[in-house]
């Protein structure tokens, strides 16, 4: 497989400005990336010490081994349906240790990226610490690119959900949830490089539009402080400009009047914005006036926020897809991506963040967790060997394959990665998709990269009619029985055995894909870590709803090319 580029091994060199804070956090990242082999096998011999008397390690035979030939002979590797039954025990009241010897102190309720379906996964409070360290080597990274973060804030689109209760007592409820509910945020000690336009209360508001509508209040009567717009995806980072969109003359009431938009009632987000963050400013009130009042919003996030610099939101796998959209409202400024996550863990940093969106690669961080890679792709046998973290082949793509402090062993996340590099001794991977977001009819197997290749296609033939695709989903319909861009085994079926018919887009009514957010927003998903699943299977609500938004049908007018002699 072609790679662009190879990163090389370098050094993180603070600038000469730099706090002492900083440039050891830029030490503790050269550390583990040079010694990645050590720390792996120390992280591994820690997480199989403290868990050697749970039922879980138990059940394969370890007895107390935690050497790393002994876990990869004994161990198995499993995916969430595999744990599942366990996992249900914990939630239904079993405290007895299956898989961490620490207590499970909640679950993470993923995004639902799955088709739609959450996941519960287990947590340990120590969890949080881990998470907090990552978080807390971002800035220092960013400041060796960009000088005077400290001198501004940052306009972020944060969001929580209410948490659930599992039957046996447990929360559940979005990592992100978890993490600006603690302490870890709550409490957290004051860094001029990371102060926020939205105060606390407007983001730990459970209903979704007061947070929104605060936030963007706060973001506009300080923004000439912002000096970086970001959300956690650039989805919501999107949909943000969408509410400036539909919310604007509102906005501008409150600003011009110093009152407070009456649909706001929450007790703690009213009584913070109105003790000196809102005040009559009919000038300011004016000039939002005069940039939304029109039909071109190009550029709006510069015009509205002249000082940002950066904007800063997931934009790989799926979320490329906003990027063209990102780059008409912000009139191209740097889009950076400098951590890696799951509901699973924080994983690695981003190096170079303000490269482009199409070089962005992670440094995995070694003490973060156990790593192992499955290798996928063309080359990969049927029950492959898996690879550990120091012996990745730059090129290949692989799935990672997670063993965690919390008790999961040899966990499947489903992310599909491509080594770019190295840093030291610790690779660098690009995300690629997410491995089960298929489209599946007959033999055809229609990933997540390719759907998304075809989109931009479609979108290139649409810029000579000055239109664009701002949102898709897709649905393999298989009670009947976009092309070139797709793989050779959906050409082959649709050409050669003609067991699937064409592709057939629908469009959409204005405001479906905002529906459908807020269709998941009331099933308990969060707004922060929402993104739009690209496959739907059998969640009717949801195939009812874009069913009733269509507007136009249309079907592939030819199949794609085919020979069948080349691919005997």
């Amino acid at each position: 497989m072609a790679v662009d580029s190879v990163i090389t091994p370098s050094s993180l060199i603070p600038p000469a400005t730099a706090s002492e804070k900083d440039a050891k956090a830029l030490q503790f990242i050269e550390e583990m990336t040079r010694n990645t082999g050590a720390v792996q096998r120390r992280v591994l011999r820690e997480i199989l010490s403290r868990n050697s008397e749970t039922e879980y390690v138990k059940r394969f035979g370890l007895n107390g081994a935690t050497d790393r030939e002994t876990f990869k002979s004994k161990v198995p590797v499993v995916t969430y349906e595999d744990l599942h039954p366990d996992i249900q025990r914990i939630a239904n009241g079993d405290r007895s240790p299956i898989f961490s010897s620490h207590p499970i102190t909640e679950f993470v309720a993923s995004s639902g990226t799955s088709g739609g379906e959450k996941k519960l996964v287990p947590m340990i409070r120590e969890d949080l610490h881990r998470r907090k360290l990552l978080y807390s080597l971002r800035m220092p990274v960013m400041n060796i690119f960009v000088p005077g973060l400290d001198k501004g804030k940052g306009l972020y689109f944060l969001f929580v959900r209410a948490e659930t209760n599992t039957p046996g007592g447990l929360l559940a409820r979005p990592v992100l949830t978890s993490y600006y509910k603690s302490e870890h945020f709550v409490s957290r000690r004051y860094d001029p490089y990371n102060v926020y336009t939205s105060p606390d209360e407007t983001i730990l508001c459970p209903d979704t539009f007061q947070s929104m509508y605060s936030q963007m209040l706060c973001g506009l009567i300080m923004r000439h402080d912002v000096l970086r717009v970001g959300a956690i995806f650039a989805s919501g980072l999107v949909r943000a400009i969408r509410f400036l969109q539909l919310n604007w003359r509102d906005l501008a009431r409150d600003i011009s009047a110093g009152t407070l938009n009456p649909s706001i009632i929450d007790p703690a987000i009213t009584e913070r914005l109105m003790s000196g963050i809102l005040k009559p400013e009919p000038e300011l009130a004016e000039f939002i006036t005069s940039q939304c009042s029109g039909e071109n919003w190009e550029g709006i996030i510069t015009r509205i926020w002249p000082n940002a610099i950066y904007l800063d939101a997931i934009v790989t796998g799926s979320m490329a897809q906003y990027i063209p959209t990102l780059d008409y409202y912000s009139g191209g400024l740097p889009k950076v991506s400098v951590t890696y996550n799951s509901s699973e863990g924080c994983f690695g940093l981003n190096l170079k963040p303000m490269c482009d969106p199409s070089e962005i690669s992670y440094t995995i961080m070694p003490n973060m967790a156990y790593f192992e890679f499955m290798p996928h792709g063309p080359a990969a046998v049927p029950t492959p060997r898996l690879v550990d973290l120091c012996d990745v082949e730059v090129g290949q793509e692989y799935e990672l394959v997670i063993t965690t402090y919390a008790g999961l062993c040899r966990y499947q996340v489903g992310d599909i990665l491509q080594v770019t590099g190295f840093h030291n001794s610790a690779p660098q991977f690009r995300f690629v998709r997410r491995k089960d977001v298929l489209l599946s009819i007959d033999a055809d197997k229609t990933n997540e990269s390719e759907l998304q290749k075809a989109i931009e296609n479609a979108s290139h033939l649409l810029k000579e009619y000055n239109t664009s695709v701002v949102e898709y989903k897709s649905y393999a319909d298989t009670k009947t029985i976009p092309e070139e861009s797709l793989n050779s085994v959906y050409k082959e079926v649709r050409v050669a055995d003609k067991s699937i018919g064409p592709l057939e887009i629908r469009v959409v009514k204005n405001g479906t894909f905002e529906e459908l957010m807020d269709y998941a927003i009331s099933r308990g998903s969060s707004m922060s870590q929402y993104k739009v699943p690209r496959c739907v299977s059998s969640v009717l609500p949801i195939i009812e709803l874009l069913d009733s938004k269509v507007v136009s049908l249309h079907f592939s007018p030819a199949a794609p090319q085919f020979d069948s002699e080349r691919h005997r």
